[in-house]
């Protein structure tokens, strides 16, 4: 798959993400978890784990300013329904920051 971008950083910012992808789907096929599978106690109890959930959605916007393309892209669920979402079982201690993002 070739890696274009508008200038060199975003092409390098394209292929470190498609970098991220595959090593996504090694730890996923790794992990080979049933997604439907609940671990339970002797007693019967589900047992809560931990998930490093990562949401991956992109999308050529055509709108009037930056602000537009992010506000329409997250308006609605949109984003949430078209997206590739990750959730890598983890150890609750592991110090794992997740990403937030401001939208100036």
């Amino acid at each position: 798959m070739g890696c274009f971008g508008q200038t060199q950083a975003h092409a390098i910012a394209i292929a470190l993400e498609n970098l991220a992808d595959e090593y996504r789907n090694i730890i996923d096929e790794e992990q080979g978890i049933d997604s439907l599978a609940v671990e339970r106690s002797p007693s019967g109890e589900p047992i809560n784990k931990h998930y490093h959930v990562i949401l991956h959605y992109e999308r050529i916007a055509e709108d009037e300013s930056r602000f537009e393309a992010i506000h329409n892209t997250i308006m609605g669920n949109t984003v949430v329904e078209n997206a590739k979402i990750t959730a890598i079982e983890i150890d609750a201690d592991l110090p794992v920051n997740a990403l937030a993002r401001s939208w100036d």
